[in-house]
């Protein structure tokens, strides 16, 4: 049943644009594939037991790097966006390594404070990074390509694919199990044998560089990046797709993203403003008491709740 629900939505990925060759539809579907490599790059972080309230610095670093290399050295922008996404790696294990003792609230603050020094950095660096202007940034696919904007989706998609795809295998492996046992206890990890230093670091180099690459993404979709891109809302998206869809499995990023995303687009089509951020902070308070394990365990929770409807689906 789950095979056959992924390939549906594949499917529906795959076709809608071709079926509502529409701007506003494609412009939203590529900013929810962006943020879902982005929910999905700080799960996985959250999977080896390490918190992080400032991942908007990753996002930025990536974004930042592609933009300014793609500028300056005029190289392709798939060559400067994976380098993005490898700064931003290195970056993340350059915090990892100072910060790896520290427990998962203490190491969130700390990367909080490190999304607070990016920013600031990045707006002194005025003659680099244009301050507080900002930088254009050339596009995934230019515009002067008839129906650019559905290749870029395509692009996008094939890129989230692999991203999902890859993360999907790394949990298959036995690092999986060794997250799961850090995360329980990381003392007795060690005592079992378990290189916590070494896992953790290979979470952040690994959110780090796909936080990265959906952080250049986004730049080069939108042509242009600022500072703001370290903005505290940036970094607390990903923490509120995780939350919803459901915290620490390979789906709920992805759920999360999706529905959170379609509220917020069919509440901005009402004329809501910022009485957005009221709905999606009820949701958010709603859903950890009634609904702790996220949407994604919802299917699961009506079965429990109404066990005439699995009798009825047997007999059918």
């Amino acid at each position: 049943m789950g095979r056959l629900l992924n390939v549906l939505v594949l499917i529906i990925a795959l076709t809608l644009p071709l079926a509502y060759n529409n701007q506003y539809l494609l412009n939203t579907l590529i900013v929810m594939l962006i943020y879902m490599i982005y929910a999905s790059a700080w799960n996985f972080l959250a999977l080896s037991g390490q918190g992080s309230l400032g991942h908007a610095a990753f996002f930025g670093i990536g974004g930042y790097s592609s933009a300014i290399i793609a500028k300056s050295f005029g190289l392709p922008l798939p060559a400067t966006i994976l380098i993005g996404g490898i700064l931003a790696a290195l970056t993340g294990l350059l915090l990892g390594i100072t910060c790896v003792r520290l427990k998962e609230w203490f190491l969130a603050m700390v990367t909080f404070g490190f999304a607070v020094i990016a920013h600031t950095v990045t707006t002194e660096l005025d003659s680099i990074t244009g301050g507080w202007d900002g930088l254009p940034a050339a596009k995934l696919i230019p515009v002067s390509i008839e129906n650019y904007q559905l290749y870029e989706y395509y692009a996008v998609l094939m890129i989230t694919l692999t991203v999902i795809y890859i993360i999907y295998r790394m949990l298959k492996m036995r690092m999986y199990l060794a997250f799961e046992a850090i995360r329980e206890n990381e003392l007795e990890a060690k005592v079992t044998g378990v290189n916590a230093t070494k896992y953790k670091l290979i979470a952040f180099a690994a959110s780090g560089f796909f936080t990265g690459i959906a952080g250049a993404l986004l730049i080069h979709h939108i042509v242009y990046v600022t500072p703001e891109i370290y903005g505290l809302d940036i970094s607390f998206w990903p923490i509120i797709y995780c939350i919803s869809g459901g915290l620490l499995t390979l789906g709920g990023p992805l759920i999360g993203t999706f529905a959170i995303t379609l509220l917020w687009e069919l509440l901005k089509m009402m004329g809501w403003g910022y009485e957005r951020f009221i709905v999606i902070g009820l949701i958010m308070i709603l859903n950890v008491i009634f609904l702790p394990k996220g949407f994604i365990s919802l299917p699961e929770k009506i079965d429990s709740r109404f066990p005439c409807l699995r009798s009825l689906s047997r007999r059918s």
